[in-house]
């Protein structure tokens, strides 16, 4: 079985294709540029960006969007976690956390998979963001995340540590157990 994984990140495309690599299911990536609307929720970006994609691809495909909650700053940068990404890095992020007591912080990732229906799949992990940055694997905010429990950032941890604990890992668990009872 093949899925498009419409993304231009290697970084998510990596993590999928390890995920789904032992079921059988083969991941193709598609770069393909959609709008992402200004939203409150991950959810309705995702929805919003399946209805503009449905109708220029031919085959089943996913998308996933993801970001960071941090609770000192009122859930930013969250649906934005993209684009303060580009324009502030882990630096601005760890600046504007100077002096915060409060470190606690969330990933969240939601799948969406379009087979004529839209399904959605959440992850989400728990975790702290750290005074400075560790490690070199991974991507994005990953090198200022520590995850519940650990004391290794994500970008310290290899891949299969990764996805075994985080919110892409735990939406691409979702997925994939919805596929083995639906399609596989």
């Amino acid at each position: 079985m093949e899925i498009i994984f419409i993304t231009s990140n290697s970084g998510k495309l990596k993590e999928a294709q390890g995920y789904f690599a032992p079921m059988g299911v083969k991941i193709i990536q598609q770069k393909i540029g959609y709008p992402e609307i200004q939203a409150k929720e991950l959810e309705e970006v995702v929805k919003f960006a399946i209805e503009w994609l449905k109708d220029k691809i031919d085959k089943p495909f996913f998308i996933d969007d993801s970001g960071l909650f941090i609770e000192a700053l009122n859930g930013f940068p969250g649906v934005y976690s993209a684009y303060v990404f580009k324009t502030l890095g882990n630096e601005g992020i760890l600046k504007l956390m100077a002096g915060v007591k409060n470190r606690k912080a969330y990933f969240k990732s939601v799948i969406g998979y379009y087979d004529g229906e839209i399904h959605i799949f959440k992850g989400v992990v728990n975790g702290r963001i750290g005074y400075t940055k560790r490690g070199n694997l991974g991507f994005g905010f990953d090198p200022i995340f520590i995850p519940e429990g650990f004391t290794k950032t994500f970008a310290e941890m290899t891949t299969e540590e990764k996805n075994k604990i985080s919110h892409r890992g735990r939406a691409l668990e979702a997925f994939s157990k919805w596929l083995k009872e639906n399609l596989i």
